[in-house]
């Protein structure tokens, strides 16, 4: 049973940082492709970044360029967002998602992504 547990969220002031982690079990994970989305309150989730199975391969949404960075440890089952320079805009609540392999066309399909987490929210304040 795969499972995908994220955690780090919380409320932060606009300027702060946070590090989201979200831990895999169930699957070889250095497989697969890992990703974030949000959903904003009242907004459909969204592309936040994704990366490959060694990170040689990162591809962020333009509202991440220069303020969140994607990581993984393969030895840990464990990928990373940190999240600097936090905007109001940026609350929302943040899932991991994982799918098989590597495809250049589907990294920002949600639909491609089998497994998710449960999310973790993240606040950030004016």
């Amino acid at each position: 049973q795969v499972q995908l547990v994220e955690s780090g969220g919380g409320l932060v002031q606009t300027g702060g940082s946070l590090r989201l982690s979200c831990a895999a079990s169930g699957l070889t994970f250095s497989s697969y492709t890992m990703a974030w989305f949000r959903m904003a309150p009242g907004k459909e989730r969204e592309f936040v970044l994704a990366c490959n199975w060694n990170s040689d391969i990162t591809r962020y949404a333009d509202t991440a360029k220069g303020r969140f960075t994607i990581s993984r440890d393969n030895a840990k089952n464990t990928v990373y967002l940190q999240l600097n320079n936090l905007e109001p805009e940026d609350t929302a609540v943040y899932y991991c998602a994982a799918y098989y392999g590597w495809n250049y066309g589907l990294f920002r399909n949600q639909d491609a992504y089998n497994h998710w987490g449960q999310g973790t929210q993240v606040t950030v304040s004016s």
